[in-house]
């Protein structure tokens, strides 16, 4: 049956057969949860320990082993860890932090809350990863960290940007889309400090949830402690085994510990990503082979160097139609779509403070850029039905 559904589906793409419209709305994403996640709740809720435990420890554990590093510290979100990294900087009015305009929001959020000043480096129109001719121009003797996106699931070239701002400047790898992505044969976030994602669109979720990753241990022991309170043991290790309950704070921290009831399902999800990014591969392909050839169209573009893809994102370029009025239109197909991002560099209050920055491709991408539906449980069909509804609308 399948098989007929698809030879109907690629008769519609090839004779231009108007698209019959589907019923079921086909979100951007939906997190791939089975039996073995809800089964590793369900056995965390009933040993009555639900915050930050053993658990979350082997979850650290195997995610130290799964990047490559010796350190992995367990967080509420992405945010969280950027947040902690850049508190423990130190920042000052007078330091810059560069980073792309085309990233979330929240980055360029503890930028300024953490007394900083954002620089907007542009990105290639193509693969939309940090452009280093730009970087170039950017960096200055106040630049005190870079934080290049992997975006979409695709390695930013890291030894071009080293060799830009040297050994002095801290490199912050922004590892949210790049779960199961490696640069020169090496995972994402282990040439450098990263973070890491487990929001429920991203390759592995653990419902909400992030991860620092080094090689520095003292890094590693002061993000433990600011992540909660600021206290050096955490409240697992101090009412769980035969240890004293008291505790001293040098230094005031967050609120930003993982529960065991999230790890576990990190876990469990770690043990699927190779397959959860095989399925993505193959359905990004089916997108490739079936958009690839439409004028209106610009599809991902490919790193020269060695990385691969994991596919977070396949994030398209509409020439023709504005982004917002192509994902509408795709919504009267049933079909959802997102926007990754919204430029940061036009954001309000970054305007009041800074005023416009003009960067020649984010520019020129902001307007056409459509993320498309992509994940793991994401059928083939569903894939050819998006690339109908495109071609449909194009027309």
């Amino acid at each position: 049956m399948l098989e007929i559904v698809r030879v109907y589906l690629l008769f519609i793409l090839i004779k231009g057969v108007a698209v019959q419209k589907r019923e079921e709305f086909l979100p951007l994403s939906l997190p791939s949860i089975g039996e073995e996640e809800i089964e590793a709740v369900t056995e965390v809720l009933k040993s009555r320990w639900i915050t930050t435990g053993s658990k979350t420890m082997e979850f650290e554990k195997q995610f130290a082993d799964f990047v490559g590093v010796k350190y992995a510290v367990a967080l509420t979100s992405g945010t969280a860890g950027m947040h902690l990294l850049l508190h423990s900087l130190g920042l000052s009015p007078t330091d810059e932090i560069l980073t792309p305009a085309l990233t979330f929001a929240s980055t360029i959020n503890q930028i300024v809350l953490n007394g900083a000043k954002p620089i907007f480096v542009d990105v290639e129109y193509d693969t939309m990863l940090m452009d280093i001719e730009d970087l170039k121009r950017k960096a200055t003797k106040n630049t005190k960290a870079v934080i290049p996106v992997h975006f979409a699931g695709q390695a930013a070239d890291l030894d071009a940007i080293e060799e830009v701002v040297g050994e002095k400047i801290l490199i912050i790898e922004d590892c949210a889309h790049s779960i199961g992505t490696y640069y020169k044969g090496k995972h994402t976030g282990s040439k450098n400090t990263g973070i890491f994602s487990f929001h429920p669109i991203k390759n592995i979720t653990t419902a909400e949830g992030g991860m620092i990753t080094t090689n520095d241990e003292n890094l590693a022991k002061r993000i433990r402690s600011l992540r909660f309170h600021g206290i050096k043991r955490d409240a697992y290790s101090r009412y769980m085994r035969k240890t004293s309950p008291r505790y001293d704070i040098e230094e005031p921290g967050f609120k930003y510990n993982m529960p065991d009831l999230l790890a576990a399902i990190g876990i469990q999800q770690l043990k699927r990503l190779n397959d959860f990014n095989e399925k993505r591969k193959r359905l990004a392909k089916i997108y490739y082979e079936n958009l690839r050839g439409i004028d209106e169209i610009d599809l991902p573009g490919m790193a020269k160097y060695d990385t691969n893809h994991s596919f977070h994102l396949f994030v398209v370029k509409v020439r023709s139609i504005n982004s917002e009025d192509f994902i509408e239109k795709l919504h009267a197909y049933n079909v959802g779509a997102g926007l990754h991002f919204p430029t940061a560099h036009d954001l309000s209050y970054i305007v009041r403070m800074y005023g416009k920055t003009s960067l020649k491709n984010t520019d020129k991408l902001k307007d056409k850029i459509v993320s498309l539906p992509l994940f793991p449980d994401m059928r083939e069909e569903d894939v050819l039905y998006v690339c109908g509804a495109i071609k449909e609308i194009l027309s």
